[in-house]
């Protein structure tokens, strides 16, 4: 059968690498992409080198067309759909010299979107793209590369989007994931003093059962002990004093408490508590006037 002259559609079955006419076919698709490219017509190149790569994947050009299609299509603004391109192209041809550029160009896009740069439209509204959408691309790019620190710098995405948008519980788990999977990667230490600093923004908000306070004292002490020497490790300490406080002051608030409703023998053993732990300061200073007013009850 004859080709039309428009090209293949893309509904035509894949050919097969031993068959000739299937890079003949292809090059003659990435040959038009190029024309309508050099003519200006963006879109008609972008429509030639996907169907390109995706009828004919065997054809010798079909890696540079899927990939000059995902260009285009970052070129044009729909970086989204350029990302898909890119993650077809990386999927498909591993063993192209344009593999780097592809993950790198993959990479840059899934940034942005974690940025908050690309945006959707709905009824003429922008609005940024959804937190799963963001996710899935992201784990994407450490699935592409696993081992290499893209990887890393992906799963450190992962936590600074659930951060930044307020889900507390979900940054943690996907920072604790980058300290298991990648402990010696450049993120990790950042990744785990995040994990106490969320933990102890939780506490400060309301949530102070001692659990959550504990659970920050050891991401604090866990990242001074892993990372010496990492930028953040002075206010990981400055944090851990705070930590301190936090349990001084819930201990006087027990006291308390237990002197208000007369029983003395409890408000003794948490003011005593405050003293030991505090060593000087306002609120050491009440407890120790509070045991001096005690005195035999």
């Amino acid at each position: 059968m004859l080709l039309p002259a428009c090209g293949p559609s893309t509904d035509l079955p894949l050919m097969t690498a031993s068959n000739p006419q299937a890079s003949s076919e292809g090059e003659v698709l990435f040959q038009q992409g190029k024309q309508a490219e050099a003519s200006g017509n963006r879109k008609r190149a972008i429509k030639r080198y996907d169907q390109a790569a995706s009828n004919f994947p065997f054809a010798p050009s079909a890696a540079q067309a899927r990939f000059r299609q995902a260009e285009l299509l970052e070129q044009s603004g729909d970086r989204v759909e350029a990302f898909e391109a890119y993650q077809k192209f990386l999927i498909r041809f591993q063993a192209s010299n344009l593999y780097s550029s592809a993950m790198a160009s993959q990479a840059k896009i899934a940034q942005a979107a974690a940025d908050g740069e690309i945006k959707t439209s709905f009824l003429g509204l922008k609005s940024r793209l959804d937190t799963d959408k963001i996710v899935g691309m992201l784990d994407k790019i450490r699935a592409n590369a696993p081992s290499s620190p893209t990887a890393s710098k992906a799963q450190f995405g992962i936590g600074a989007l659930y951060q930044s948008r307020g889900k507390g519980n979900e940054a943690i788990a996907a920072y604790r994931k980058l300290v298991q999977d990648f402990p010696d990667s450049r993120e990790a230490g950042e990744g785990l003093f995040r994990v106490g600093a969320i933990l102890l923004q939780q506490s400060e908000r309301g949530n102070q059962n001692q659990a959550n306070i504990n659970s920050a004292r050891e991401a604090f002490l866990d990242h001074l002990q892993r990372y010496p020497g990492h930028p953040k490790n002075a206010e990981a300490r400055a944090q851990l004093a705070k930590l301190s406080n936090l349990d001084i002051q819930r201990s006087f608030d027990i006291a308390e408490f237990h002197f208000k409703t007369k029983q003395f023998n409890s408000a003794k053993f948490y003011y005593t508590d405050v003293v030991k732990r505090g060593k000087s300061g306002p609120t050491v200073d009440k407890a120790r006037a509070r045991l001096a007013e005690l005195g035999n009850h």
